[in-house]
Formats: C-alpha cells, sequence, structure tokens
C-alpha cells in the first residue's frame, strides 16, 4: 500500500499501518475481537482500534446492542463477563466497520454470508485479506461451495480460513486451546499475519496449505456432533460414542477428499481435524440440542429446541447435514455416507433417534465409488 492509498492512516517504518475489521458479534465473533484487539495493541504494523459490526438488537431493557457493548466493553447477550478490550469498537453500520479496514474477519452464520457479503461490494478495495471463521458451506446438488470461496467470488479478495478445536466460552476464560489456519498456495505471508493477528500465549495457531480440508473439518464436524448429542440423549454410553465419533471422522475424510482431491490426509490431524470434532462432540451447541432432541424422543422440533437452549445462537448441524445429504442423494452416495444420511433422516423425522445406532452395523458399499476404497 502506498503512502497515498493509505493517506487516512497511520504510518509504520513507511508502510500504511493495517486496521482490521471483525464482521459478526456472537460469542465467537466477541472472541475473535477480544484476540485480535489484544495482538494490535503491541503490534505496530497494526492500527490499535478494532472494529466489530453488531447486528443491532433491542434487549430487555430496551437499550441497543451496540450501545451497551461500547458502555461497558462487553457482549451482555453473547458473552456476559467477558472484557473484550477497550480498542474494541462495536459498530451497528455495516459499512462503516470496513471503511479503510485491511484485514476483513468473517464470523457470521454461513446463511448470511452471500447477503452480507453483496451489501460490501464495491466497499473493500481489491487489496484487502480476509479470513473466515465460519463452520459452515453453502451445499448444491453438484458440490460444496465453501464460504471463503464465497467470499472470494463476490468481494473478489483473497481469503484464509480458521478452524480449530475452540469453544469460545473456554477461549473467553483465556484456556489453552489451538486452531488451523488455512491459505492457498502463495499465500504463505498472508497466513503468517494472521497467524500474528490471532496466537497468544492462551490461543495456539498454527498454518497449513489445505484452505478445503480446513474448511470442511470445520463443516462436517457438525453433523457428527449431531450424532453424538443422540447417543448421550439416549445413554448409550462412551463406548457406542467414540464409535461414532470415529465413523463420522471415516466419512468427513471420504467426503472432503471425493469433493476436493487436493484435501491432505494430514489435515485430519491438525486442531481442525480431530481435535475440533472431539470438542464438538462433548461440548458444543449441535451435540447440546440433539441430546435434547433424543431426549424427547424426536418429538420436539430443533428450532423450538434451538430458540430455548441457545439464546439467539444459531445450530449448524441440522441444516449441513441437510445439504450434505442432497449431494449424497444426487451423486447416489446414500450407501457410502451411512453417518451422514442417517443423521439428516433422524432430523427430518424420517427415523427415530435410535437409528443412529443402527447404522455402525452397515458397511458401505465402495464400489459405488470409483477408486473410493483408498480413502479408507
Amino acid at each position: 500500500m502506498t503512502q497515498e492509498e493509505g493517506s487516512h492512516g497511520e504510518w509504520c517504518n513507511g508502510v500504511a499501518k493495517q486496521r482490521v475489521a471483525v464482521i459478526g458479534s456472537g460469542n465467537w465473533g466477541s472472541v475473535a475481537a477480544k484476540l485480535i484487539a489484544s495482538n494490535t495493541l503491541r503490534l505496530k504494523d497494526f492500527h490499535d482500534e478494532v472494529r466489530m459490526w453488531v447486528f443491532e438488537e433491542t434487549l430487555q431493557s430496551g437499550e441497543k446492542l451496540s450501545h451497551v457493548i461500547n458502555g461497558n466493553n462487553e457482549n451482555v447477550k453473547y458473552l456476559p463477563g467477558v472484557k473484550l478490550g477497550k480498542n474494541v469498537v462495536a459498530d451497528p453500520d455495516l459499512e462503516h466497520t470496513v471503511n479503510d479496514a485491511t484485514m476483513l474477519v468473517f464470523v457470521i452464520p454461513h446463511q448470511f454470508v452471500e447477503g452480507v457479503c453483496k451489501q460490501l461490494v464495491g466497499k473493500v478495495g481489491p487489496h484487502v485479506e480476509a479470513i473466515s471463521l465460519i463452520k459452515g458451506m453453502e451445499i448444491r446438488k453438484e458440490g460444496c461451495l465453501m464460504m471463503s470461496s464465497l467470499i472470494t467470488r463476490i468481494l473478489r479478495i483473497n481469503c484464509c480460513v480458521l478452524m480449530g478445536a475452540n469453544l469460545a466460552s473456554e477461549i473467553a476464560e483465556e484456556k489453552l486451546s489451538e486452531a488451523t489456519i488455512g491459505y492457498r498456495e502463495d499465500n504463505k505471508a498472508v497466513a503468517d499475519k494472521w497467524v500474528r493477528l490471532f496466537r497468544t500465549p492462551y490461543f495456539l495457531v498454527a498454518s497449513v496449505q489445505d484452505v478445503e480440508g480446513i474448511e470442511l473439518c470445520g463443516t462436517l464436524k457438525n453433523i457428527v456432533a449431531v450424532a453424538a448429542g443422540f447417543v448421550d440423549g439416549l445413554d448409550m454410553g462412551t463406548n457406542t460414542k467414540a464409535a461414532i465419533m470415529r465413523i463420522g471422522l471415516r466419512e468427513m475424510r471420504v467426503f472432503s477428499k471425493l469433493m476436493f482431491p487436493s484435501v491432505q490426509d494430514t489435515t485430519f490431524f491438525e486442531s481442525c481435524g480431530v481435535a475440533d470434532l472431539i470438542v464438538t462432540c462433548w461440548g458444543g451447541r449441535n451435540r447440546k440440542i440433539a441430546e435434547a432432541f433424543a431426549r424427547a424422543g424426536g418429538k420436539r422440533s430443533f428450532d423450538e429446541l434451538e430458540a430455548e437452549l441457545l439464546q439467539g445462537q444459531k445450530l449448524q448441524g441440522v441444516s449441513t447435514a441437510y445439504e450434505v445429504y442432497q449431494v449424497l442423494k444426487h451423486r447416489g452416495w446414500q450407501e457410502l455416507f451411512p453417518l451422514f444420511s442417517t443423521v439428516h433422516e433422524i432430523c427430518a423425522g424420517l427415523l427415530p433417534p435410535t437409528a443412529i445406532v443402527e447404522q455402525c452395523e452397515r458397511t458401505p458399499n465402495f464400489s459405488l465409488v470409483e477408486g473410493s476404497a483408498e480413502y479408507y
């Protein structure tokens, strides 16, 4: 960036300082802002201020959420009791949030990404870098459209990804956690910049050249977590849950490699892979709601349980299971992915929650997809 391009900003060693904006203010978005803000204060090549876009809400007190965040330095609805850092500024104006920003952090529910990005067309320069913390994807019958690709397609900017075994509430409490940043070929320097921005003594970050593998891990593990929740709700025990998780990891790997042959096996051993699967199947929101669904015998809807138990947060696993199932059905792969198929069928009311263990006895038919056996 030239001095003319950065004339509205501060400078460090002749280079315009980077300005970071976080698009999203749920619990994970608030934690991301907290992590980043702690680093921008000490990194001389970044502006101290971190703007965080807030989808404005009126609290029960009658106050606007953004005003309360800025007044208390705390997201009282989605991350109560945690100070975000005095340099985090909540902004309900999306365009103003990204104004002059050179690094954008996307952390909103995946179903809102396209609409938000379309609002930003023409408001984001071509040299801006983005990173997606969004665990979801847009799935069409012909395949998967990753959120990083959607952001790049609409805004015409490069987009890395960050996924990992990181429950937001524990990171907010500064308990040791780790994550994986994915980047594309020739973008290692950009990935290193993101690592500097996120890494703290309690949040360890590694980078891997495998955007699709990392992003698919972060998405597909939510389906497995729903299955794990069914097991918990039916009191089937730890052995059964471990079996479900192993089968789920196998299906995650096969599906990912069939969709994107470039996906690396080693990615599944990073924080974004097996570690994220473990933590989500034990402590995530998808597991929690699926457990409640199973305990109710499938008689209460996921929408009802989400509204009651998640306090405004969104469930991802049910919609992802549906979307993945459309791909499996379109390609005739249901028998190759018995766990993914069964989770969708239970969520859709076609099978009872107890059906989750029956798929353990089903052996995938490798001949359905040429070359698929090599992934098992």
